[in-house]
């Protein structure tokens, strides 16, 4: 994953010797970057396709290719299977039956697995479609292409998040008429935006065709197409019900469903052997990422560390690509004598879907007050306020300079009222009243 790939960029930076790196992979393809997958990879005209977005393209540096990690000595294991892992001994075993010690440095990147409805009756029905690897997208865009091509045909995204936001505007997209979420919130992104802020994304899905069930509404169970038993037609949705009241039940049609109502980390081969922090579910380390057993790292998904930026000690997970580049490159520098003091991250949310592309940096306390400036033509500004102070900035398609004062914003947090903000003419008027103050802070 990328977390890999950005690893061995980390390596041969540092010079680390030709043969003294293994990378044991699960997908049959080189470390690339994962979230061109629900984007680019989906909806472009091209679609992105490898070798275009190995890593590591995302984050400015060169293309690994295969070729690229033979060149520079690193060994790819790839289609491997990691079936148990010993942590004092640093030794993973492998479905093939071999098993590989590391003498200095084992590290751990298993990110995040999607949450299934493998229970739910019908689960198992073609059509029913979980993205988070390389062959799950191929089959997913081909699905989807196929659907544009057949005309009056239903696609249905279960979640209101990453996976449901983005794949539901990659289906619209490519041409899919017929196009629904299905989530339990009140409106989508609820981890992060307020609902005046969600609404005005609702908004854009609307005029793309996109319809919204919300308000409670979650899978029961996937029924069979009509004359095909073994593909989905149709999905079964209840309400989430209040105390012992019978839920509601209805029916909508699927001829494919994109299923991504979560994720957890992939923590299985280490618990037990390490330190786990059971408020984040992750594995606990340190500002090297490193975990409790001498040697062994977890970065990425996987790793809850102290956020530093903030001085309350609170330890989070991140599943986001920017913290799997950075924290990889935290640990190889560890792993070869030159481990970092702290971890100096900013928590950092993107997404892009149709013509927009967002961007958070920051934190947004729910207890926190919110300002939202703009129209979308094509900006939109938004803040968070708490304890007078500016603690997460939020911005509708930012320029490179609007990136990286919104980044500036979210170290410094500056001191702010909600009316001095609502006073502003703009959202670029916001945002640099904003940055003025960073160096006062």
């Amino acid at each position: 994953g990328v977390a890999a790939g950005y690893a061995a960029r980390e390596f041969v930076a540092r010079g680390v010797a030709a043969g003294s790196v293994l990378i044991v992979s699960r997908e049959s393809v080189a470390p690339y970057e994962r979230p061109a997958l629900s984007k680019g990879f989906l909806s472009a005209d091209p679609p992105a396709r490898l070798p275009g977005f190995h890593t590591c393209v995302g984050g400015g540096g060169e293309r690994q290719t295969p070729a690229w990690y033979a060149e520079h000595g690193i060994e790819l294991a790839l289609g491997e299977t990691v079936t148990s892992l010993d942590a004092s001994a640093r030794r993973i075993a492998l479905a093939s039956g071999a098993s590989v010690t590391a003498s200095d440095a084992l590290i751990v990147a298993t990110g995040a697995g999607p949450v299934r409805l493998d229970k739910l009756p019908g689960a198992q029905l073609a059509g029913v479609h979980y993205l988070r690897e390389h062959d799950e997208g191929l089959d997913l865009h081909n699905e989807l292409k196929a659907i544009a091509n057949a005309g009056d045909r239903t696609v249905v995204c279960l979640g209101g998040g990453y996976i449901g936001m983005e794949v539901a505007a990659a289906a619209a997209a490519v041409g899919c008429t017929h196009v629904t979420m299905v989530f339990p919130e009140d409106h989508v992104m609820p981890r992060l935006f307020t609902p005046e802020l969600a609404a005005r994304y609702e908004e854009r899905y609307a005029e793309k065709g996109v319809q919204m069930l919300k308000g409670g509404r979650i899978a029961k169970a996937f029924h069979a197409a009509q004359g095909n038993s073994g593909s989905v037609g149709k999905v079964e949705l209840g309400r989430l019900g209040e105390g012992d009241a019978p839920a509601e039940s209805e029916q909508v049609p699927a001829d494919l469903v994109v299923v991504g109502v979560g994720a957890r980390p992939e923590v299985a081969l280490l618990r037990g052997q390490v330190e786990m922090d059971d408020a984040t579910g992750g594995v606990r380390v340190d500002a090297a990422m490193q975990t409790s057993a001498a040697g062994v790292y977890a970065v990425g998904d996987i790793a809850s560390f102290e956020l530093s930026l903030y001085g309350d000690g609170r330890r989070v997970r991140m599943e986001h690509v920017a913290h799997a580049r950075a924290s990889a490159a935290a640990a190889v520098r560890a792993a070869m004598g030159d481990a970092p003091s702290s971890y100096d991250y900013v928590p950092y949310f993107y997404s892009r879907v149709f013509d927009l592309s967002w961007q958070f940096f920051g934190d947004a306390p729910t207890d926190a007050d919110t300002v939202l400036l703009g129209d979308m033509k094509p900006k939109l500004f938004a803040a968070w306020l708490h304890d007078g102070r500016v603690t997460g900035v939020f911005m509708e398609s930012p320029s490179a300079d609007d990136s990286a004062s919104l980044r500036a914003v979210a170290i410094a947090r500056p001191h702010a009222t909600a009316a001095e903000l609502n006073a502003a003419a703009s959202p670029d008027a916001a945002l640099a009243l904003l940055a003025a103050r960073c160096s006062s802070a």
